[in-house]
């Protein structure tokens, strides 16, 4: 993986995940009907990612990050095409915790492989300049999701953001002969 297809694919990633969190609690007020469940079903996303970190971790050391961003990509494609049809709490509980388990793998993910690319000496810039790009990609997607819900329905973001985990999967996954920074 090149650093400019981590940054590409972290971007749509950080654009995916900033079109559905601050709409989230639409969907939620839909199928559930208080705030305390609001309060578990991130409360299950955060548990869950605490708790898998660890295996995440070695499952990362061991097979790559590659690897593991890819996962995450497909799987929360895959993970957002379920939550419209959400009908019960069960159901987004579930989805929650597999998200939290998805969560921790790209967090870590990305983590190790900015540990493994930067120079010790610019890390800081090198963190820096990598964060504005995913960070204006979020900023842009919350944006524009804001108008999306305004003509479209609640749904529809999360179709979009399954789209963007997809594209993101897809870029991770095209080899070439350039030069990688790591597994």
């Amino acid at each position: 993986m090149t650093y400019t297809r981590f940054v590409v694919s972290q971007s749509l990633i950080m654009m995916a995940g900033s079109m559905v969190f601050p709409f989230y609690v639409l969907l939620l007020r839909n199928v559930g009907n208080s705030f305390s469940q609001f309060g578990w079903a991130y409360g299950l996303f955060a548990l869950t990612s605490a708790l898998a970190y660890p295996l995440i971790g070695k499952i990362s050391d061991r097979f790559g990050d590659k690897k593991l961003l890819i996962i995450y990509s497909w799987s929360m494609a895959i993970l957002m095409l379920c939550f419209p049809i959400a009908t019960e709490v069960w159901h987004v509980y579930i989805l929650q915790i597999l998200m939290g388990l998805l969560g921790a793998m790209q967090k870590n993910a990305e983590k190790t492989s900015l540990a493994r690319k930067v120079e010790r000496q610019e890390a800081g810039y090198e963190i820096g300049k990598y964060h504005v790009w995913t960070s204006l990609g979020a900023a842009i997607a919350i944006i524009l999701t804001g108008y999306l819900v305004d003509f479209l329905t609640i749904g529809t973001i999360f179709y979009v953001a399954s789209i963007l985990y997809m594209i993101s999967g897809i870029v991770l996954c095209r080899t070439n002969n350039e030069t990688t920074y790591n597994r």
